[in-house]
């Protein structure tokens, strides 16, 4: 007798005869001789009582055809049989669809999802065909029915869902250091420690897109200038050596001779061994412009994960004052605004200056110099982004000034916001760790579910009792996707877990990656803050100081529920303001579809970046800076400010000092502008014409606008999905760039 049924997704469920009847009965209604409930109850009794105790779905179709057959309704038996065939046709459908798009190369959201991805090539397809067919197995095979409900009734997002069967990790800070100094094994080869400036600028290269090929996120480097530092006085020593050979005097002395700066200068007027010694810093400077040049290069062109992408990089600096470090930072900067190829704006790395006290901010600050010119080159390249190492929750009790490794207590992040500082199983730092995967939470939706309630408290409170059972399914989610993750073995990550994952020097190939893993962090996002709070109590945070203060209770109850699952799984889970790219319309597309359009919440193409004020709303910079950097110290797990400025940058960098200072004030951690850069996508001419419609350089129209999406910059928005297209097209300005005001008082 039968008693349970294995379903097609694996599942086992228990046996139910009434569905075999039904199946039955809707194939005799398409006969001439109509439906026989006799006969059907018949060939159910028979097949449950003859069958195994646990069947599958198709051995129990294949039992209702035989008996079917061997009835008198041969007629019903031919309908049954179609009928079989149309349901597995319907299923394959939506995958033959989606693979004919692919196919065809069409513009949707399918083959938008990543705007650095080209879904077009032969490598971006084959990316896309796995890629579809993987998801379902994911949610056939490795999600709970709790969390597959969740999901299919878009409650939750499950971030780079087809790579959960690899087992594979988010993202990784990598401590360079250790590559440089010891070279590393890759799988297939490896790479002996760099001498010079030129093999380290390769060897950081070669190391993020190698790890972009084991891993499903972002590549950073902490400390860009600390970890190169030392191979430009290597290059100078390597000059100086050069000299001794040309002119056949013993230079040793000037192996070490310290500077404040490495500086080009012209040799007139310079005799003896200044000649010297200013040669050699010449001809180190030039090679250190030209490794810089070469690594912004590379990470544009070099290609990963199949050959459709190229590696989504970031670089941390700003803090090393040593003549050296100077030298690596101020060469980065002048090739980023130098541009690469026609003169166009580089892609990556996303570039991030860490902004101090002490440091660099203040005109007293040993690194302000360059500081000045990293705001120079945002306001024409958009890049290097700030990270505020001042905010008081980036701070470091350990961090020292005269520290040589003081990097180590400095916060790092990635372009795309991802921030790991905090570590409950080691030390709190950034180097070496990274996002283990995180999920998002469609808080809009349970807002719109509560709109329904008359009481405003009631239906607050119903809200927050769905978002609390809503972070529960999310964390033990989280949690499952983790047990499946540690159970990969270090061989699976010949580099990751050689040379750059926290600990893992103690690893030998055939271990399991479970002792080590537990230092990166889970996170749980958001998204649609402003339209949650429109839901619920009709404004958004940008203009209600009550939607204000509900905004910073829901995502401080959403920090303090994922304190509590920090306790309870001994996991470092943390709060991500989600960085939502073909995520912004998903959400919005089924709410819509499920509720209608609503004002003011699904009456858009998209949800709100997690907690900014509206893309679409006019306000301010100091006052988009006051609502939104209260949300920074609650978001641990990554968060941006955004500033749209409105023209041209490029003559006035102190509108990005204003920016910074904002930041400082407000204590917010992480912040961009935004503006105006068109290029051409014919010659890479680029300019800041609002107006531009033809090529000034070779005549072309096709002019295309360089802009942030999340944030990374995207050479062309022709690869946008729908959504973030249309919030593209909504962006307002907060502030004219050709206003002088200075907005705070910089002491």
């Amino acid at each position: 007798m039968i008693q349970t049924v294995v379903k097609r997704d694996g599942r086992i469920v228990g046996f139910n005869e009434q569905k075999i009847m039904a199946a039955i009965r809707k194939a005799m209604l398409h006969t001439k001789q109509g439906d026989d409930e006799t006969l059907i109850q018949q060939i159910a009794d028979s097949i449950s009582v003859n069958g195994q105790p646990q069947m599958t779905v198709e051995d129990i179709q294949d039992s209702v055809e035989m008996e079917l057959m061997k009835s008198a309704r041969k007629d019903v038996a031919q309908k049954y049989i179609a009928y079989r065939h149309q349901r597995s046709v319907a299923r394959k459908a939506k995958t033959r669809d989606i693979f004919l798009e692919i196919i065809n190369i069409k513009n949707n959201d399918v083959t938008r999802e990543n705007a650095n991805m080209n879904a077009d090539t032969p490598a971006g397809m084959m990316m896309k065909f796995s890629s579809e067919s993987t998801k379902p197995f994911v949610d056939d095979y490795l999600l709970s029915e709790e969390v597959r409900d969740a999901v299919m009734h878009n409650y939750i997002h499950i971030h780079d869902k087809d790579y959960y069967p690899t087992k594979s990790l988010t993202c990784v800070q990598h401590p360079l250091d250790n590559i440089l100094e010891h070279g590393f094994y890759a799988g297939h080869g490896s790479s002996r420690p760099a001498k010079r400036i030129e093999t380290a600028s390769m060897l950081a290269c070669i190391s993020m897109e190698t790890a972009q090929n084991e891993m499903h996120g972002g590549q950073a480097i902490p400390a860009f200038d600390f970890y190169l530092a030392p191979f430009v006085r290597a290059s100078y020593i390597e000059e100086v050596k050069n000299l001794e050979q040309l002119t056949g005097k013993n230079l040793q002395h000037l192996y070490e001779r310290q500077f404040r700066d490495y500086e080009k200068k012209a040799l007139d007027n310079l005799e003896g061994e200044e000649r010297l010694v200013q040669h050699a810093v010449n001809k180190t400077v030039a090679r250190v412009h030209q490794a810089m040049e070469a690594f912004i290069h590379n990470m544009n062109t070099i290609h990963s994960r199949g050959g459709n992408q190229v590696v989504f990089s970031s670089i941390n600096y700003g803090t090393d004052t040593s003549a050296e470090g100077r030298c690596v930072m101020r060469e980065i900067l002048i090739s980023t605004y130098e541009g690469v190829g026609n003169g166009e704006t580089a892609i990556f790395p996303i570039q991030i200056w860490k902004k101090k006290r002490g440091v660099n901010y203040l005109p007293e600050d040993p690194n302000y110099d360059l500081y000045l010119l990293a705001c120079k080159v945002t306001a024409r390249r958009f890049f290097p982004n700030f990270l505020n190492l001042d905010a008081s929750f980036n701070q470091s009790e350990e961090w020292r000034a005269d520290d040589p490794k003081r990097y180590l207590h400095e916060v790092a992040t990635m372009g795309c916001r991802t921030r790991v500082f905090e570590n409950r199983f080691g030390p709190k730092t950034s180097v070496g760790r990274g996002n283990l995967s995180f999920t998002t939470i469609n808080i809009v939706r349970l807002a719109i579910e509560c709109m329904g309630i008359e009481d405003k408290e009631q239906r607050i409170n119903t809200f927050f009792a769905k978002l609390d059972q809503t972070l529960d399914i999310t964390a033990k989610q989280l949690c499952d996707r983790f047990e499946f993750q540690k159970t990969a073995f270090a061989k699976q990550f010949p580099l990751l877990m050689n040379s750059l994952w926290i600990g893992c020097e103690g690893l030998k190939p055939n271990d399991k990656v479970e002792k080590v893993i537990n230092q990166g962090t889970l996170g749980i996002g958001f998204i649609g803050l402003a339209e949650c709070l429109v839901a619920l109590i009709g404004k958004h945070h940008g203009e209600s100081e009550e939607a204000q203060q509900l905004g910073l209770r829901i995502v401080t109850y959403m920090r303090d529920r994922i304190t509590d699952f920090s306790e309870r799984f001994q996991h470092n889970f943390s709060v991500l303001a989600t960085p939502a790219e073909g995520l912004s319309g998903k959400f919005t597309k089924v709410d819509r579809k499920d509720f209608g359009v609503i004002p003011g919440v699904t009456d858009r193409d998209y949800y709100t970046n997690s907690n900014h004020v509206p893309v679409y709303y006019k306000c301010t910079a100091r006052h988009k800076a006051e609502v939104e950097a209260p949300y920074h110290n609650l978001t641990r797990g990554g968060h941006i400010f955004y500033v749209e400025i409105d023209g041209d940058a490029t003559h006035n960098p102190e509108v990005i000092m204003n920016i910074v200072d904002m930041m400082d004030r407000y204590d917010m951690g992480y912040g961009s502008v935004n503006h105006n850069r068109n290029r051409c996508m014919d010659c890479g001419y680029e300019n800041a014409d609002p107006n531009m419609h033809v090529c000034p350089k070779c005549g072309s129209r096709n002019i295309d606008r360089l802009q942030r999406i999340t944030g990374y910059l995207v050479g062309t928005t022709d690869r946008w999905n729908h959504g973030k297209l249309c919030e593209l097209n909504d962006r307002v300005t907060h502030v004219d760039s050709g206003n002088q005001l200075s907005l705070f008082d910089r002491l």
